[in-house]
């Protein structure tokens, strides 16, 4: 097996038993991402030779017996919303090319306290506010199984390179989906943490407001579900309890009202078949399903966008969004269309005081229904309604005065809504050889049942499978340029 096709369980293993070095596995993965980012685009800024001394002082602290930490040694890569001290934090916005961080964000200070070697940044949406990675200062990505196809966002670097098998191990954040879509459209195990279980210091742009803040998840971008639980075990504020799984009723929706392909829904069946003699089952569509999406997006709109809308600022002036919208039609904008017309929307669908009350009430309601609910309940359901569609196409699905995403986004809303633990597993492909995965969610607390619950689902269907397409190609043109 390719050190590219090992997870960072496996080469922290490797390095502490000397099976390879820190800096025979950092300089692969360099020769990797060098080879595979042109394509992709996935990364916004590397640290190579950062990475390089720091794998060689990693190895001189084995010799010496001084090797600490969990993923000591192993090359990393990490969502540009991060800070990494030293390096830019962007969000994509030209204006902010420049800007460099001085200190590291929680969740990286305690990954390098385990050893990690961060190997570089990736892309993201402008402001993280959008599903599809594409930015102004940095571009678009691309999915590494279909050039032409979303890699999603707002992770979507983090999953088009894990897809590739660019890092051992990544780190992405969530709080519409931006963890779990591109998880599903790259092919990646993902884990999106619980409500106010992870730190969000350092991540930007910073949530404000506490009912947004409950949707935000950060977890590991992976290619095994153990190290999923490795790095939330890292960066949790508490660890989850031992539990028995046996115990647990699965809850299998076989019928939904919003839509869902065949072959997503085919896959649905078939977990429902495959594990029925093995848990209780529930076919009926959890507490709250329809309902949630509404929630979500009239939370995301709670304000207008107007706290997000401060970092569109230069010299002290904000710019029009319908004049930034209309210029990135016609001739240039330092403000992606994605991002002016989402800010739009966000402003005209923004609730009323008194509906926000409301909302309060049923998020406190809903809260306190949906924690006995689940206290011995898994969920099991679809991610997206497809495999990645092309560029563009999820944009369109989301982000339409139609309010279509109603039918498309209750899949991933519901995580969000009610802040809940959400494992992501590739579990097939589609005719065309795109990823397709389910999510497995459960309420805080029952993080182990759920990681217990995702190796019984990676052992007995597809998992994490390299691209490799990129590989392939290279050697091609190398066989081509030496012919």
């Amino acid at each position: 097996m390719s050190i590219l096709d090992m997870d960072a369980s496996e080469i922290a293993a490797g390095i502490k038993d000397g099976k390879w070095t820190s800096e025979q596995a950092v300089e692969t993965y360099i020769k990797h991402l060098q080879a595979i980012n042109p394509k992709l685009n996935c990364l916004t800024e590397d640290r190579f030779e950062t990475a390089r001394k720091e794998a060689q002082q990693a190895d001189h602290l084995l010799k010496e017996g001084h090797a600490k930490g969990k993923l000591f040694g192993v090359p990393i890569s990490i969502k540009e919303s991060f800070n990494v001290e030293g390096m830019k934090t962007t969000g994509g916005l030209m204006h902010r090319k420049d800007w460099v961080a001085d200190e590291d964000a929680e969740v990286v200070r305690l990954l390098k306290a385990e050893g990690a070697i961060i190997l570089g940044k990736t892309n993201t949406p402008s402001l993280c506010f959008y599903q599809e990675t594409d930015n102004p200062l940095y571009g678009r990505t691309n999915n590494p199984w279909d050039l032409e196809a979303t890699a999603g966002g707002s992770s979507g670097g983090e999953g088009a390179l894990m897809g590739a098998g660019g890092a051992a191990v990544g780190l992405g954040a969530d709080i519409g989906g931006s963890l779990r879509f591109p998880c599903h459209f790259n092919g990646v195990v993902g884990f999106k943490s619980g409500n106010d279980q992870v730190s969000q210091q350092g991540n930007y742009p910073y949530v404000e407001f506490e009912e947004q803040k409950r949707m935000l998840g950060i977890g590991a971008m992976a290619k095994s579900v153990r190290d999923t639980r490795l790095l939330n075990n890292i960066i949790a504020n508490h660890q989850p309890t031992s539990t028995n799984l046996s115990s647990f009723e699965l809850v299998v929706p076989q019928f939904y009202a919003c839509p869902l392909g065949v072959e997503t829904g085919r896959l649905i069946r078939s977990i429902k078949e495959e594990f029925e003699q093995d848990f209780a089952m529930q076919v009926d569509e959890p507490p709250l399903f329809e309902e949630s999406t509404l929630i979500w997006q009239q939370l995301m709109s709670m304000d207008g966008a107007k706290a997000l809308r401060k970092h569109l600022m230069v010299n002290e002036r904000q710019p029009s969004l319908y004049r930034e919208f209309l210029k990135s039609k016609y001739t240039r904008s330092d403000i992606h269309s994605y991002l002016s017309w989402a800010m739009i929307g966000a402003r005209m669908f923004k609730p009323s005081g008194r509906r926000l009350n409301t909302l309060r009430e049923l998020l406190k309601k809903g809260d306190d229904r949906l924690r006995k609910y689940l206290d011995r309940r898994l969920i099991v359901m679809p991610v997206y309604h497809s495999p990645a569609p092309m560029h563009g196409q999820l944009y369109k699905e989301l982000f339409s005065f139609q309010k279509t995403f109603l039918r498309y986004m209750p899949f991933i809303a519901y995580g969000n809504t009610w802040g809940l633990p959400s494992l992501i597993v590739p579990v097939g492909e589609s005719s065309k050889g795109m990823p397709i995965s389910v999510q497995v969610m459960s309420r805080v607390g029952n993080e182990t049942a759920l990681f217990e619950f995702g190796e019984l689902l990676e052992q007995r269907y597809r998992g994490y499978v390299r691209c490799d397409k990129h590989d392939a190609v290279k050697k091609e043109e190398a066989a081509a340029h030496l012919a």
